[in-house]
């Protein structure tokens, strides 16, 4: 890719393609323990289909195993001109100043065992007139157990706590907020943490909001398995499945209508199948 990246914009790219890597291997090593031989299969594109990949690109990692059933990692660093509708609703964009440059990972795993939760995790660095960290974990179970709730949210505090006395509350309220699905009066799931608009005004505060950034992939990386492990062959009933496909329902419904991210990729011109690959392969509405 053409797009010309800045020092700090280098390093997040770089992190963001890394913690990638290190997920991937992950699940794969899962899905091995389960027998299976499931690997992501990797498909690089350019945002606006431009060849040159002046506007930035990305990669979609996709896999559909025996115990993911589909999980899409991406990873994209891209830059231009917002539309100016558009750009009026962005942090630090106006029509005035409608250029931008954003890169992250996203990713979203929907399991094939109604007992495992689903869960989505993304971190992105943004730049227009200002630059700023943005991210989150959230656990999605079609069937929520206390413990894996209380491990998941224990594991975000663990990587909240160094950074700010008041980060996890506020975090957390914040996921609590923004997973809500107004026309269902439900929540998409059992939360996690969402945060954006950790603006960065020096080196310093690139240091550590990156530092911040790093310590809830980390969180995710180290807890997720965890959980799928502990639940990936725990018998399920016909019942169970119908649970499962009515509750993704209510997942696609929100990626559909509030998602910032989904709107964000569409406005971007990013590649359409990176991002509805949120979406879930199966859903049902009674």
């Amino acid at each position: 890719m053409t797009l010309q990246l800045d020092a700090q914009q280098a390093a997040a790219r770089a992190w963001f393609e890394s913690l990638r890597d290190r997920i991937c291997a992950a699940f794969e090593a899962i899905e091995a323990e389960a027998g299976s031989d499931a690997r992501f299969g990797y498909t690089p594109w350019n945002r606006d289909g431009d060849p040159a990949g002046e506007g930035g690109g990305g990669v979609r990692g996709l896999m559909k195993g025996r115990v993911f059933e589909k999980v899409g990692v991406n990873v994209s660093t891209v830059g231009g001109a917002f539309q100016p509708e558009f750009a009026r609703t962005i942090h630090g964009a106006g029509e005035d100043n409608p250029g931008f440059f954003a890169t992250g990972i996203s990713l979203v795993a929907h399991m094939a065992n109604p007992h495992v939760p689903a869960v989505h995790m993304n971190t992105r660095f943004l730049t227009t007139t200002k630059r700023w960290f943005g991210g989150g974990a959230d656990l999605n179970p079609p069937i929520p157990y206390d413990a894996d709730t209380e491990a998941f949210h224990a594991r975000l505090k663990a990587a909240c706590d160094p950074h700010g006395a008041d980060y996890y509350d506020r975090f957390k309220a914040w996921a609590d907020d923004y997973f809500w699905i107004p026309h269902r009066q439900v929540h998409r799931g059992v939360g996690g943490i969402f945060y954006d608009h950790l603006d960065v005004e020096d080196e310093a505060g690139f240091e550590a909001h990156f530092a911040f950034t790093r310590d809830v992939g980390e969180a995710f990386l180290d807890i997720f398995p965890k959980i799928v492990r502990a639940r990936m062959h725990q018998s399920a009933s016909d019942e169970d499945r119908r649970r499962m496909l009515n509750f993704r329902g209510r997942y696609a419904e929100f990626n559909l209508v509030y998602d910032r991210g989904t709107l964000f990729g569409l406005k971007t011109g990013g590649n359409i199948d990176a991002i509805l690959m949120s979406l879930p392969p199966e859903a049902t509405w009674e």
